[in-house]
């Protein structure tokens, strides 16, 4: 028993110094009087602070291509003839003006893109931001899997992959979180990290879209630099992280390497599986009452399965049945 204590409290010291580490100090910029800012200025930080990016800020073209028209956004909009150039996927764009142009009705905003290859065109806001993205590697991964036909096509893989990892564990008797389980509590602590973190995840673009669409434009792996539920999700992503490392690691303890390998593949499916059910039911509601229910499924589960009747007369390990030990393989009678 002292041994899991001491092993819990390591595990304790090393997510905080995890969290200390990705954190770094951030000195807040000085701050200017209103009066002494110009109008460009002050129009400058206001659409940063409502569309989330201004001057200078980077792209890369997401879509096959991108459109852009050399001559201004007057006429454009004057239906006068212009010319335009295409930039393919994958280039790298620069924002190097705005314009407002209320008496465009398609949309107002303008924006004018600085090629990497030193051409500048203009284009709507609106067709921008459909076949662009930052250029950033989270702001990349956010928007992987925000794509529909990505959640779709995922949401059906899980469920198959889930289906035939229980079809398949069930018929060689191996183990599996929650309906095998072995006497560690990381996988169990692991399906619930994922299940909370996908739940957080849409309730965050429920009820703080704007904050999400900032973090999107503005991403950061520092749960310290967030706020509100932003927060939250981030150290729960942290969380993931460290409880998958322990959980690997007790795994290979208390299993040979034949049964530990299927466990695991079948522990990353009940995430996958966590994943698409909470992150979709949450958007309806639905996923607050579902968690409740799985957090107490699972613990009662974990307790059921890690409640041994007998010790093995070889090694001494805990035995939910007699027969032969899985950790060191001899028969018990």
């Amino acid at each position: 028993m002292s041994m899991q204590r001491n092993k819990a409290f390591t595990l304790l010291v090393a997510a905080m110094a995890v969290l200390l580490l990705a954190g770094c100090y951030h000195k807040p910029a000085a701050v200017r009087y209103v009066e002494s800012l110009t109008d460009q200025q002050l129009d400058s930080i206001t659409f940063a602070r409502t569309h989330h990016y201004t001057l200078n800020y980077n792209f890369v073209v997401s879509d096959d291509s991108l459109v852009l028209t050399l001559q201004m956004p007057e006429e454009s909009v004057s239906e006068l003839p212009t010319d335009s150039f295409s930039v393919k996927k994958d280039d790298r764009l620069v924002v190097a003006d705005i314009l407002v142009m209320p008496n465009d009705t398609v949309d107002s905003v303008w924006v004018q893109l600085a090629h990497e290859m030193g051409m500048f065109g203009w284009v709507h806001e609106s067709e921008m931001l459909q076949k662009v993205e930052p250029d950033d590697p989270i702001s990349q991964f956010i928007s992987f899997f925000s794509d529909e036909h990505r959640l779709i096509f995922l949401c059906l893989f899980v469920i198959v992959f889930f289906s035939y990892a229980m079809i398949k564990l069930n018929r060689r008797k191996g183990y599996i979180v929650h309906f095998n389980d072995i006497d560690t509590f990381y996988p169990t602590l692991l399906a619930l990290v994922v299940a909370t973190s996908a739940m957080l995840y849409s309730s965050i673009q429920m009820f703080a879209p704007d904050e999400w669409r900032e973090f999107y434009f503005h991403p950061s792996l520092n749960p310290f630099s967030q706020k509100g539920l932003l927060s939250v999700f981030l150290m729960s992503v942290w969380a993931m992280l460290i409880v998958a490392m322990a959980a690997i690691d007790d795994t290979l303890r208390h299993l040979n390497m034949s049964d530990a390998v299927p466990y695991l593949v079948g522990l990353a499916g009940v995430c996958a599986f966590n994943y698409v059910v909470f992150s979709i039911t949450t958007l309806f509601y639905i996923g607050y009452l579902l968690l409740a229910t799985y957090i107490f499924f699972a613990l009662r589960r974990y307790l059921h399965y890690t409640q041994g009747k007998y010790l093995c007369g070889n090694c001494g390990k805990q035995l939910k049945a007699k027969g032969r030990c899985p950790h060191c393989g001899a028969m018990n009678e």
